[in-house]
Order: C-alpha cells, then structure tokens, then sequence
C-alpha cells in the first residue's frame, strides 16, 4: 500500500507532433473534401472490385488445374461463357483502368483524412475504437490491394508471397472495411453536402477559400488552427482529376492497343514483339518457359486420348491437312494488356469428334512445358464446342513463332490469355 501511494498518478499521452490537431494546418481539409473525393472513389472501386473477381471467375477454377490456388473462399458460380469474344478483353480492362484511375483520388482521399489516424484518445468509447479498427484495415488494405496490383501490372514481384492469393483475400479485407467505413460516414457525408453543397466549395477562389468547419457533434479532419490558403479546392481536386484520367488514358492504350499503344507508359511489354505476323505481344518466351526443343520439332506430335485411353497422334502435317477455321480472337492478359490477330487453325470440335468424345465433354490441354501453373488448362464443353474455338497453326496467314506456341496453341473466344494455352502436345477428353 506504501508503494502504491508514492507511485505517481498516470498521466495522459502527451499529444505532440501529429497527435495535435493544430499539427494539421491545411485549411482545404474537412468533412466536405473527405466526402466529395469519397463519392468520386466509390464507383471506381465498385467497379474495379466486381471485375476483379469476374477475372477469377473467367479462369473456370472449378476445373481441372484451372485454379491459380486453393480457394478456400471462392466466388466461382458459373461457366465463363465464349462471347462476345471481347468479353474478358472487357472485363479484365474495366479493372485495370478503373484500379489505376483510383490512385490518385485514394491518395488524395488518405492525404484528406491522414489527421483521424493520429486521433488521441485511440479510442473514445467502444464505437470509436471499432470504427478505428475499420479505419486502420481500410488504410492498410487499400493500400496493399493496389500497390500489388501495379506491380503485376509490371511483372514485378519483390514480396515473398503469391501475388494470386495475397492479392484476392486483401481484396475482401479491403471491401469489407470499406463497407463498414462507408456504414458509419454516411451521415458525416450527408451533413457536410447539406450544410456546404456538392459542388458550391469548387466555385470558390482562393480569396474566398474558407477552412472547413467542424459539424456539430462530429470529430472530423477540419483544423483547428488553419494556415492561410495556397490553393484552391478546385485546382487540388483539378490536379487529382487529372493524375486519374492520365493514369485511366494509359491503361486504356494497353488495353485497347492499335493507335493507342502509344499511351500505354506503365506497360511492360514495350513495342517490339517479334518479326512480320507474329509481332506482337508475348506473354512468356518459349525460353522464358524452358520449353524443350526437342519436343517442338519435326517430330512433334499431337494426343487425343478420352479418359486414359489414347484414340489418336496426329502430326502436323495432318492438321494442317484438315479443314482450317480462320477467326479474328483477341487474346487477354490478367496484366491488363490484349491484342486481337487473325488466327487460322483446326476447330476442337472436330478434334473432339476424331477422339470420339461425348458431346459436351470437358477437355484437359496439356503442354510440352515443365511441369508448373501453366502447363495445363481445362476448357468446358460449351468452350470446345464453340464455333471458334480453334487448335491454332497459323497467325495472320504465317505460321506460329516459337514464342507464340509453335507447333500449335490453343485459342478460345473470351478466355484469358493464360488458358490459352501454347506448345501444346496433347488434348484428354473427359469420359
């Protein structure tokens, strides 16, 4: 009891260097700011977020070695279906563009609230402390979610984790707080449009550039003790606008490719792909994928084997012997770039009925690869029946390069680019 009476009352956490709110001078901060770059992101991450997961969808995981990993959690539900041929070109565009198009206006977002992070007490009741909570899981998710996707974009993976898995369970961590970020700021973002207005702040010049107030009953990002202004809201949400459509511009060029390639900055691939036909983008090199030359040569021979029983072996020569189907089919990459060529090639609806597989029956692609992720590829039955669905030989009336899967590849309608798969040394039917 002695000890305890000489022992010093305890005292609170000083609050100095960002922990004072009158660290935080910029007088552009506020509920209104937060709110209207809140409303801007929102769509944005909506759509980035349901494309996201339609490109693992597209992937059909249910199949075979479709699966880049281990669901666990899994939000597959439906056959990726074969048209428009364009549709995951679409599809996996929408979520880069978007993804990159919100960069700017997330960063401006973080800049506009950075003063919450540092509130002191940490938690003012236990509402206060969970909303924190979301807080932290909603900075440091959107965070992780977009800074792994810009490095995929660039083939670039310093991390000692799978990009693939990290990526899509950050992803619900990221929603998840965002959702219950948005469920507890409705009423902020109400109050500071109906006190303020949507747009009245951005008709304001820099003489009439008012720090924000507080609302009443809210702790928010506005100043206690304002700087002078140096800007307006205008030029900063101008500038952040236009940091977002460059971005969007190119993702755009790599997506969309032609006349716009040029736009395309952030793509990895650069402009020189091959020589004549084949030139254009190669996602991996035959070197790159240590395919073995011996097994691409003349010697080459194509399997078509129903369950484990081999039905056919096929050389080139005879492929090229058979009806040849010429389709214009884009080919998709998760990366986010794509580029459509002409494609000449035997239909896998005629190679399933040579095997004489049943209607409807899955199809296993195997390639000469090593063994890995993507050696292999499962189609379902709808995807080998389709009308283009092609074992392709030709490109643009030459013959494959190496590097675009010589002897021959497999292209689909709509399917992305990794399961189409190259170099491909035999095709197994489900029973």
């Amino acid at each position: 009891m002695e000890e305890d009476a000489r022992r010093p009352p305890s005292l609170p956490v000083p609050e100095v260097g960002p922990f004072r709110r009158s660290f935080w001078k910029s007088p552009l901060r506020g509920p209104w700011l937060a709110s209207f770059l809140s409303a801007a992101l929102l769509p944005l991450i909506v759509i980035c977020s349901l494309t996201g997961f339609l490109s693992h969808a597209a992937y059909n995981p249910d199949l075979g070695d479709n699966a880049l990993f281990d669901q666990g959690v899994d939000l597959y539900f439906f056959d990726w279906p074969t048209g428009p041929s364009w549709l995951y070109v679409l599809t996996q565009g929408l979520h880069i563009i978007t993804g990159l198009a919100a960069i700017p206006i997330l960063l401006a977002k973080l800049w506009a609230v950075i003063p919450q992070l540092f509130e002191r007490p940490t938690a003012r009741s236990w509402a206060h402390g969970l909303e924190r909570i979301g807080l932290a899981l909603l900075v440091g998710g959107s965070l992780f979610v977009f800074a792994t996707g810009v490095l995929n974009i660039q083939i670039y993976y310093p991390f000692g984790f799978s990009f693939v898995p990290a990526h899509y369970y950050a992803a619900f961590v990221f929603l998840a707080a965002l959702a219950f970020h948005i469920v507890t700021k409705v009423g902020v973002m109400r109050a500071a449009f109906r006190e303020r207005g949507v747009l009245r702040p951005l008709r304001e010049d820099l003489a009439h550039t008012e720090p924000e107030p507080e609302l009443a009953g809210r702790h928010t990002s506005a100043p206690v003790a304002a700087a002078p202004p140096t800007m307006t809201r205008r030029l900063l949400l101008g500038t952040v606008g236009v940091g977002s459509a460059a971005l969007a511009a190119m993702g755009t060029g790599q997506v969309v490719g032609g006349p716009l390639r040029k736009l395309a900055l952030l793509s990895p691939r650069g402009d020189d792909f091959g020589d004549g036909p084949n030139d254009f983008q190669v996602n991996k090199t035959a070197e790159a994928a240590k395919i073995p030359m011996d097994k691409v040569g003349p010697d080459w021979r194509l399997t078509l084997e129903v369950g484990e029983e081999r039905r056919a072996v096929i050389s080139r020569d005879e492929l090229l012997a058979m009806e040849q189907v010429t389709a214009d089919l884009p080919i998709a990459c998760v990366e986010g770039w794509s580029t459509t060529q002409t494609w000449t090639g035997v239909r896998l609806s005629e190679l399933a009925r040579m095997a004489g597989a049943a209607d409807g029956a899955e199809l296993q692609v195997i390639s000469v690869q090593p063994a890995g992720a993507l050696r292999q590829a499962t189609l379902t039955g709808d995807q080998v029946a389709a009308e283009d669905s092609l074992l392709a030989l030709k490109v643009n009336g030459a013959d494959l390069s190496l590097d675009h899967g010589f002897p021959a590849r497999v292209m689909v309608p709509a399917l992305p680019g990794v399961h189409n798969t190259k170099w491909v040394e035999k095709m197994v039917f489900a029973t």
